[in-house]
C-alpha cells in the first residue's frame, strides 16, 4: 500500500492498517490517529509532527525513524523495536513503552 492509498482509506474511516511495509515512507504531517499500526516495519520513515495519539503501534518496527514532534499522546507501542529513532520534542503523554527497546535520540 502506498502512502496516498493509506491516506485515503484513512479518510474514509478504515484504521485497521496491521502489518504494512511502510520502510522509509514520508508520513510527514499526517493525521494517522487511532489507527491500528500492529506489526508494520516503519523502519527509517519520517513521521516528523505526525499525529500518531491512540494509535497502535505494537510489534511495530520504528528503526531509525524520525519522530521528531511526533503526537504519540496514548500510543500503545508495547514490544515496538524504538532503536535509533529521533524522538526529540515528541509527545509521549499516557504512551505505554512496555518491552519496547531504544536506543532514541532525545
Amino acid at each position: 500500500m502506498n502512502i496516498k492509498e493509506l491516506v485515503s482509506r484513512y479518510m474514509a474511516g478504515q484504521r485497521d492498517f496491521r502489518n504494512l511495509n511502510l520502510i522509509a515512507a514520508n508520513l510527514r504531517n499526517i493525521n494517522l490517529s487511532g489507527t491500528n499500526l500492529a506489526g508494520s516495519n516503519l523502519s527509517g520513515a519520517n513521521l516528523t509532527r505526525t499525529n500518531l495519539s491512540h494509535a497502535n503501534l505494537t510489534d511495530a518496527t520504528l528503526t531509525g525513524a524520525n519522530l521528531t514532534e511526533t503526537n504519540l499522546n496514548c500510543a500503545n507501542l508495547t514490544d515496538a523495536n524504538l532503536s535509533q529513532v529521533n524522538l526529540n520534542d515528541a509527545y509521549l503523554k499516557g504512551a505505554v513503552l512496555t518491552n519496547a527497546p531504544s536506543s532514541a535520540k532525545g
